[in-house]
């Protein structure tokens, strides 16, 4: 079954163009070394905070782009655009 990494944070409104902008380059430089990364889904909620879901084949791919992390230079650059930031790792257990 798929794993997920999920964020939940606050984007600043005067921020967010910039923020999707170093979401959509850090996307993309974890999926050039991390295939393993399916989708990732990003959801504005009604009290105005964000959930960032990302979908992994496999917890072993997850783990290795956590592992990884440091070596993301856009992985800093995005996150500093955040505030009250959690995350959360899970499996899927039933997906229709």
């Amino acid at each position: 079954m798929p794993v997920v990494r999920s964020h939940r944070y606050s984007v600043a409104d005067a921020g967010l163009e910039e923020f999707l902008a170093r979401r959509s380059s850090l996307i993309a430089t974890v999926r050039e070394g991390h295939p393993g990364l399916s989708r990732a889904v990003l959801i504005r909620l009604d009290d105005g905070t964000y959930t960032d879901t990302w979908y992994w084949e496999s917890a072993g791919q997850l783990d290795a782009a956590l592992a990884a992390l440091p070596t993301f230079p856009e992985a800093p650059l995005t996150m500093a655009l955040t505030r009250d930031d959690t995350a959360l790792n899970g499996r899927v257990v039933d997906e229709r």
